[in-house]
């Protein structure tokens, strides 16, 4: 009985420390060991607030881009250099945790006024930053998901900061991209059998058509209209987890700031959607899709594309991706950013 006792106290010991040493566990970015390459990860105060920046890249001579992620409260940090490898031997890539996302949550931080327009001049500052630390006259500005309502409004208020705008997973019209989600997923899991999601979905149907709610994203994944060639990278705790940009600490912040930012930034998409806010663009733009995205759907970027008036505009489809055509389709992406910006 004693050495079960002894046993049981060791353990609780052993997991205490364990715990301890999860949540304060240093983190870093690899090192590229180039001679004139970055790779650092540390927080920057921006626009007032603390903010989390990863810097990659083989020389700090290349061109300079500027990832701005989704969600809102998806961080990419913990998974971005896995994607983004091929990138950095031809750019230097910056990636950051937006206001009260990831590592840029602060527990004790007031996020009271947080908004897109405040996001938008946290990505303005930061660009202002960049530019400096670097020695860039302009970078590319890339947004992903919900990265691309922040961009594109951040585009076209300092397009003289960007040497062109690329919105991958591109929102646009918010509420006929949900209804062409519901279609999808609906159609999908009728060709599957599926009768009662085709149900749970059907009963969804006004309510999305009024745009009072968003498509269940877990059914959107389900279906492959999130990712299809690789496994949707967002939301992947076990990965963070063994990321080194990441520790327990950070997973817990990434948590609150997902929950928090959903919830007060997800409804302005609804009601002020990208073609009520921006329909002119002073630069070149480009929008990458993958044909089956069924977050933000192609067919109602499209649609947004055709909407906004510019001197040098491109819409690129990728056939065999979904959401993530820049970490689906690598190597095609990488190979289409070096023609055209190197």
């Amino acid at each position: 009985m004693k050495s079960i006792k002894k046993f049981i106290k060791y353990l609780v010991m052993f997991l205490t420390l364990f715990l301890l040493m999860a949540l304060l566990f240093p983190t870093w970015t690899s090192s590229l060991k180039k001679t004139n390459s970055i790779s650092t990860l540390e927080q920057v105060e921006i626009n007032g607030s603390d903010h989390e920046i990863m810097i990659r890249g083989h020389n700090k001579d290349n061109p300079v881009i500027i990832f701005v992620h989704g969600g809102p409260g998806c961080s990419e940090i913990p998974y971005a250099k896995k994607y983004q490898d091929l990138l950095e031997t031809e750019f230097t890539v910056v990636n950051y945790d937006q206001r009260a996302s990831g590592k840029s949550y602060h527990f004790f931080e007031d996020y009271s006024n947080l908004s897109s327009d405040l996001l938008v001049k946290d990505l303005l500052a930061l660009t202002n930053y960049i530019a400096k630390r670097l020695d860039k006259e302009k970078v590319i500005l890339i947004g992903h998901s919900y990265g691309t309502y922040i961009a594109t409004q951040a585009a076209a208020k300092a397009p003289e900061k960007y040497e062109a705008y690329i919105g991958i997973g591109q929102m646009s019209n918010t509420i006929e991209s949900e209804i062409d989600s519901l279609h999808y997923t609906i159609n999908q899991a009728q060709l599957k059998g599926n009768t009662d999601d085709v149900l749970h979905l059907q009963k969804l149907t006004e309510e999305i058509n009024s745009g009072k709610t968003f498509t269940p994203r877990n059914y959107v994944n389900k279906y492959g209209g999130a990712s299809r060639l690789i496994d949707n990278p967002d939301g992947n705790m076990l990965g963070m987890f063994f990321s080194t940009e990441y520790n327990l600490l950070d997973i817990i912040r990434y948590n609150y700031g997902l929950s928090f930012s959903q919830n007060t930034l997800l409804n302005e998409v609804m009601q002020h959607p990208l073609p009520t806010k921006v329909i002119k663009l002073e630069l070149p733009f480009y929008f990458v899709m993958g044909d089956y995205d069924y977050q933000t759907s192609s067919k109602a970027a499209k649609t947004y594309f055709d909407q906004i008036n510019a001197k040098k505009k491109e819409f690129i489809a990728y056939e065999q991706s979904a959401h993530y055509p820049q970490f689906e389709e690598k190597d095609r992406f990488f190979e289409w950013m070096r023609a055209t910006f190197k």
